[in-house]
Formats: C-alpha cells, structure tokens, sequence
C-alpha cells in the first residue's frame, strides 16, 4: 500500500497527479520543519543526491560559516498529505554532510537510528518496541504575551468547567469537572468525533491506533493510544500524530497543544511510554519473576530507574514539564517499580498474561519531547541496566500517599525542575554516549540550548502568582 523505494514514490506521484513534494526533517529541539518543490522537479536521484538547505537556520544546529546541509528523502515514509488542498507527498528525510556525507550528528532521527544499531550490535536484541500515550488538550482561545512591564497568558475552552456559568446563549451545561473526564460520554465528551477523525486521519496514513478517549482533566485533554512499532518507525508516527491532531483541531477553529501543564490545580498531559525488547521474534521481557517478567527485563528497569534524572532532560525537556511532576500529586515521580500502583515512575502492565504482551510501563515522560532522543534515552538506559545487571530493588506496592514521612525518605524522585535535569545529564551520560549514539557534542549541545533559550529566560521573567504572594512586602 505504501512506497519501500524511490520507484514507488515515483509512481504515487503520477498515479495520484501528485503537484508538490514536502520534504519535512526534524530540528534539535523536537520541531517538523518543511520546504517543498514541484512534483516534475523529484527523480530517482533525489533519493541518492538529496536536497540543500540552510542548516544554519534551524535551533540548535550548525554555525554560519558552515550551514550547508543537505536532506535525503526516505521513501518508505512518502504519505499524501491528508491536509492540503493541492495534492502532495511528504516525505521524511535523513540530514547529511553534503561534503563527507555523513550522517549529522544532531539529526534527532539519525541518534535514533544508531541507538537502534547500538541494540542490534549489543546482541541483546534486535528490536525494540516503543508504544507513546500522548496526552494532549482541544481549545478553543489561547492569549499570552510577555513585555518588559506586564506578561499574561489565557486559554479558554467551552468544556472547561469555569464556563458553567457564562453567556453562551444556550449554555447547555455539560462541563466536566476538574478531574472528572475520565471518561464520561457525550454530550459531556464533546470531542468524540473530533477524536474519531483524528485517528481515522491516522490509519489513512498506515498509523495503527488502539483507542481514543476524553482524559482526566476538563477542557477538552484527550488521548490517542498508538499501536506499538520499532524505534525509528514511532519517532515518525509521533511526528504524524501532532501534525495530524493540530490540523484536524483547526478544521474545527480549534487549538490542540501538548504543552504539559497548561492548566492549574488540574491534570497535565503525560506520555506513558511503554516498551520491550524482541529477539527473532520472540520476546525476551516475559518471564518468571515478578509481575511474570524476566530477569533480563528487571535489569532494563533498574536502568531506567538509575538514569531517570538523566533521561528527564530528554523526556521531560522544557520549564513547563516539571509543573506537572510534582512530589504529592498523582504525578509518577517517585523512582521505583510496581505492577500497579500508577504514582511509580515505572509500571508494569497486567492486561494480558500472553508473553508477546510482557511489557514495561514508563510513566514520567510527556508529549513535549522530541521522540527520537527521549526513546533512543531510554533505551540506552535499559541496555546499560542490562549490561551491568542493576538491580531494581523492591517493587513499591503499597499507597504512596499513606507512606510515613520515613519510608517516603528512602524513595528518590525524578527532578524538580529543567535546571535540576540538565544538570544529571551533565554528570551523568557516558551510557549515553556507547555506540557514538548521542556524542558529547550533542550533550553539550542540548544543556547550552536548553540553559540559554528556556532555563535562563525563566529565571529573569517575574510570573502572575508572584505578585499576588510578593507586591506588599
């Protein structure tokens, strides 16, 4: 149904009448970035040659004096655009050199297909499997505005629950209450079939999707559940997955955004992520031990248990995620394992006794990062567990909330804010670095980007609430 070659794309081009290619790349930071040429301009050598552009201008890459760069198109991704009025392909793209041709060391999908390479090379498996919860919320108005004497921000949704008493001329009533949107049904879940479209749009694109439903929080949080896929695959589907939710959203004059915390004293947007290791089409997380998973599988968790404050700077990337990771919410911060209990950072699923679905559950992350690096993270994590034979520790079944101050004490969190991450990563990512999967050009890379862009920038901005604690001291 879809291209595996050049050829293929060629022949969707003509068989569709197809106008425009878009060649769409990733930036550093987790953006899609796009240009697009006539469709009588691409031929088979495209897909050898590539395409030039500036690399100068995208965040987080090269210098002036060294911006060439160059894109070359995968046609195993060209899709039609469900989108745009004049018939198009898109097509994802590698970044090379266009003097050594090498792969470019910040492409975000070239470090995920390494820290695939590296799994492969290991001889722990050959595939890995990476299945996202994205959360994410529908508005209906977003205002915000920072000067250097005023800064606001304003959303607005018709669900929201603060609009039960306005003017709507009917208010017709039906606004889930904060934390009561898990999972009523219409006409308290108005965006069924917004979400209906969202993931048909999806399946027309060869992304499978398991479920959809209305999320916790009111004002519209949704969430659609993918189908799990290898690494590298799953990086692309989830830049499908937030191009085709924000264009299906305006067809309707809405907004969707994965920022995670753009609501007080309600839910955030998390992305469950969860994941597991095959091996010649067998997989090796089920087991014997607890939860029936594997010795090999439990090693995995204590990687990510142990490098969890390093992953977060890929995970969890921006000021605004460590609004929802907070220590005494529902947040999942505590750094420990369990087959149940949804506040452990990991968790292990009990749906299904089947072997094919052994799974681990990782809970932190959220739908701000760029897949590639926070997937090719984690998994470096895991191997590293695996390779040194780390040891979980004990699963953490009881009620965190009805844990004493002392037992609380022996638990660690992930942390507390962008700054707290950066600063893990900084001391802690030679498991990163195995396979020259990340590099210590892309570690250094990402702390500057992320300190000078975002930490800092925070830091110098008073916000609201500051005024409301601070104006009469």
């Amino acid at each position: 149904m879809f291209p595996k070659k050049p050829a293929d794309v060629l022949k969707m081009i003509k068989d569709n009448k197809i106008e425009i290619v878009d060649f769409r790349f990733l930036d550093f930071i987790g953006m899609w970035q796009h240009f697009s040429v006539p469709a009588k301009e691409v031929d088979a050598s495209k897909f050898d040659e590539g395409l030039g552009f500036d690399g100068s201008s995208i965040r987080g890459w090269q210098s002036i004096n060294a911006s060439d760069m160059l894109v070359i198109p995968d046609a195993t991704t060209a899709r039609i655009d469900p989108f745009l009025s004049i018939p198009t392909v898109a097509l994802i793209c590698d970044i090379v050199d266009p003097i050594t041709r090498e792969p470019y060391s910040r492409d975000p999908r070239n470090i995920a297909k390494k820290a695939n390479a590296y799994l492969k090379s290991s001889g722990v498996g050959d595939t890995v499997y990476f299945g996202p919860e994205l959360e994410f919320f529908i508005l209906d108005d977003v205002r915000y505005d920072q000067t250097a004497n005023s800064g606001y921000y304003f959303i607005d949704s018709v669900e929201g629950i603060w609009n039960s008493g306005a003017d709507e001329n009917p208010n017709l009533g039906y606004k889930p209450r904060h934390k009561e949107g898990y999972f009523p049904t219409p006409p308290a879940d108005s965006y069924q079939d917004m979400r209906s479209e969202m993931v048909l749009t999806l399946e027309s694109l060869g992304i499978s999707i398991e479920a959809h439903h209305h999320e916790v929080a009111t004002a519209g949080q949704a969430e659609i559940d993918m189908r799990y896929a290898p690494l590298v695959q799953m990086g692309d589907q989830m830049m499908w997955y937030k191009y085709v939710c924000r264009n299906v959203a305006k067809r309707y004059n809405k907004t969707v955004t994965f920022m995670p915390k753009p609501l007080f004293d309600d839910n955030g947007s998390g992305m469950h992520v969860h994941q597991s290791i095959w091996k010649k089409n067998k997989p090796l997380f089920a087991g014997k031990g607890y939860a029936g998973m594997s010795d090999l599988a439990m090693h995995y968790i204590g990687g990510i248990l142990k490098h969890a404050p390093t992953i977060c700077a890929f995970s969890n990337p921006i000021t605004n995620s460590y609004r929802r990771l907070v220590p005494g919410f529902e947040a999942p911060v505590n750094l420990a394992y369990s087959a149940r209990n949804r506040s452990a950072a990991v968790r292990i699923p009990m749906y299904s006794p089947s072997p094919k679905a052994k799974r681990l559950e990782c809970r932190f992350p959220d739908p701000s990062c760029n897949g590639y690096l926070a997937f090719s993270a984690m998994l470096m994590a895991g191997l590293d567990g695996i390779e040194k034979k780390l040891d979980p520790g004990d699963p953490l079944d009881k009620d965190i909330y009805s844990l004493g101050p002392e037992e609380l004490a022996d638990i660690p969190s992930v942390p507390g804010s962008l700054e707290d991450a950066l600063k893990e990563l900084e001391g802690d990512h030679e498991f990163l670095l195995k396979g020259d999967v990340f590099t210590e050009d892309v570690i250094e890379t990402w702390i500057d980007y992320k300190m000078e862009n975002e930490v800092n920038p925070i830091k110098l901005r008073p916000v609201p609430y500051e005024f409301m604690l601070y104006f009469d001291v």
